[in-house]
């Protein structure tokens, strides 16, 4: 394999030294007086404090999270490095046992903010102390048809850690034990999908096989997940009167329901002109009548392997980011500058990729797993999107600088588009073009057909649920259908195939994200083609400072807020038409090289 460079490590320490060090021993024992304090001088008083000590004890509840946030950061940061050692899931757990017996205590203010009367909250958010925490109350409040009585309240949340939690934690290590026969080699879940787009294609159909294989021998313990979360689920949401398993996930989202609907419609009906279409278009590239669904993701034949070290992947993405905004590629650098990216491949550690925000007070870390593929470099541009966006809503606080998941996904996915545009512009090999081009149009499909698919499967699987039990081949049922429906009659499947819903994480970790992937692409391909217009009118600087603004709001905006002044609506229909028009147009230019 080619030498990629030296790819870095994270460096945890700016959380915490080590996990047995006094500065994480402190902290635990220091909020743990604090939050009990906080119950004991709060708890029945809130409405009665004036607005200058409502905002005061909004502040002193931050504080308390933001050191917790830290300590569970540090935690899933070491566990994720290492999912395979026992010691540290121990560790993990531990932290996490720890951490909910302390919010325990403070459990009370959400629910008793949401018991005060409008009246009341207007009358403290006349002191700038409050003001300043109005996004975060309008969220909160968002939840009050929704939650329970303190004692119940408190009881889900400490059976948490011993509930969901705990079948995360079995599935991700179960994932990271499981390992893939290649011939002589036995490979993590991570090593074999990379072959999945490995340019031999007796390599992709011999992983592609095995990746099924293994998995159908674990599908038991993986519908037993699957079910047991599902009917958790079902049961939380039944007491919390939410009328559809997608509709708390939508609340969180701070995302009508109907929105949501009709990005989905959209999507599903244009299955013909962009997944069907486009598969079809590289069957017939690849000289045959339909394609294996191994080669769903394959490298054109013309094009060839191409890898690209670690620093010219670096180079290629802080160059792109920088032709855009040069704040928006310093503060990239950062990522590059410091040991805050864990980039290689290695036995136990997570799959996949993420970027974790920890607190404003640190920084944020990106997991990848590179080797060296164009595909890669695409990862790290969307990572680091989301590690910039994450350090400039920083300053919103801890409270409010998260982002809901429909438009979190906004700085990764531009940051994403940026680079594929300085990638296609510096390519002069047509063949490397048509290349580049295709695995672009892939990428969205994969982000927007695949994702709703993910989402519709989902949907299912919930809905079936309420019903009883599904057993491994009805869940694997729906999969095949959803799976034909959104890729088309171009894609063959095997029988092995029907076990690849065991391996994606967002179904256990998180109900019903993945519709986020889609809404955040159109989004922002909306958004880029405002970009865009700009250029041609020579009005990029206020587009850039507008967007710049956009990533800073955090979580204090809603979506119609932070998209009107680029003059798009998610509510309107043809918002999500025009985002797919950019999919749809980039096949076009395809079939224009046949």
């Amino acid at each position: 394999m080619t030498d990629l460079g030296t790819l870095p490590e994270w460096d945890l320490t700016d959380l915490y030294p080590a996990q047995d060090s006094d500065e994480l021993g402190a902290d635990l024992k220091r909020i743990e007086a604090e939050a009990k304090a906080f119950r004991t001088r709060y708890k029945d008083k809130l409405a009665k404090l004036d607005g200058a000590a409502f905002g005061a004890v909004i502040a002193e509840y931050e504080a308390i999270n933001e050191t917790m946030g830290r300590v569970m950061s540090y935690a899933h940061l070491t566990y994720a490095g290492n999912v395979s050692d026992p010691d540290i899931g121990r560790f993990y757990q531990t932290m996490q046992e720890k951490i909910t017996t302390i919010s325990a205590e403070i459990l009370f203010f959400d629910l008793e903010i949401n018991k005060l009367d409008d009246g009341n909250i207007a009358k403290k958010s006349k002191s700038s102390d409050t003001a300043r925490y109005a996004p975060w109350l309008r969220d909160t409040r968002a939840r009050r048809a929704h939650q329970l009585d303190e004692e119940m309240e408190r009881l889900l949340h400490e059976k948490h850690v011993a509930g969901r939690t705990a079948w995360n934690r079995l599935f991700d290590e179960t994932m990271a034990d499981l390992r893939f026969p290649l011939g002589n080699k036995n490979l993590t879940s991570e090593q074999i999908l990379h072959l999945l787009s490995d340019p031999d294609s007796e390599t992709r159909r011999r992983a592609a096989t095995a990746i099924g294989e293994v998995l159908g021998r674990n599908s038991r313990v993986f519908s037993l997940i699957t079910n047991t979360l599902a009917k958790d689920k079902e049961i939380e949401d039944r007491w919390r009167n939410f009328p559809s398993p997608q509709s708390s996930r939508n609340l969180a989202n701070h995302v009508e329901d109907e929105v949501v609907d009709a990005l989905v419609d959209a999507v599903i009906g244009s299955y013909p002109r962009l997944s069907h279409r486009y598969y079809g278009l590289k069957a017939k590239w690849f000289g045959v009548d339909a394609l294996d669904y191994w080669d769903r993701n394959a490298p054109l034949p013309e094009t060839g392997e191409i890898l690209i070290t670690w620093d010219a992947a670096q180079n290629t993405v802080l160059g792109a980011y920088g032709e855009f905004s040069e704040e928006l590629a310093g503060i990239g650098k950062r990522f590059f500058d410091n040991p805050w990216i864990d980039a290689p491949t290695r036995e136990g550690k997570a799959s996949g990729a993420f970027a974790h925000p920890t607190v404003p007070s640190a920084h944020p870390y990106l997991l990848l797993n590179y080797q060296g593929r164009p595909r890669d470099v695409m990862t790290l541009a969307h990572e680091l999107g989301h590690g910039v966006h994450q350090v400039l809503a920083g300053p919103q606080g801890g409270l409010m600088s998260h982002t809901p998941l429909t438009l979190a996904e906004t700085a990764s996915v531009f940051g994403e588009m940026l680079t594929f545009r300085a990638l296609l512009a510096a390519e002069t090999d047509p063949a490397r073009r048509k290349g580049l081009l295709a695995s672009k149009v892939e990428d969205m499909l994969n982000t927007v057909v695949r994702q709703i698919a993910f989402y519709c499967f989902e949907r299912k699987i919930h809905e079936e649920r309420r019903d009883g039990e599904l057993s491994a081949e009805r869940i694997s049922d729906i999969w095949m259908e959803i799976q034909g429906d959104s890729l088309g009659p171009a894609i063959r499947f095997k029988d092995e195939y029907r076990w690849y819903w065991t391996y994606i994480p967002h179904f256990i970790h998180s109900p019903f994200y993945v519709y986020a992937y889609a809404f955040g692409d159109c989004l922002v391909n909306s958004l880029y083609a405002v970009y865009q217009n700009a250029n041609l009118q020579n009005t990029e600087r206020g587009f850039v400072e507008k967007y710049l603004d956009l990533l800073r709001a955090g979580g204090t905006l809603r979506h119609r807020e932070l998209l009107a002044p680029f003059g798009l609506d998610a509510s309107d229909p043809a918002f999500w038409s025009q985002g797919l028009d950019i999919v749809s147009g980039l096949i076009d230019e395809l079939e224009a090289m046949e």
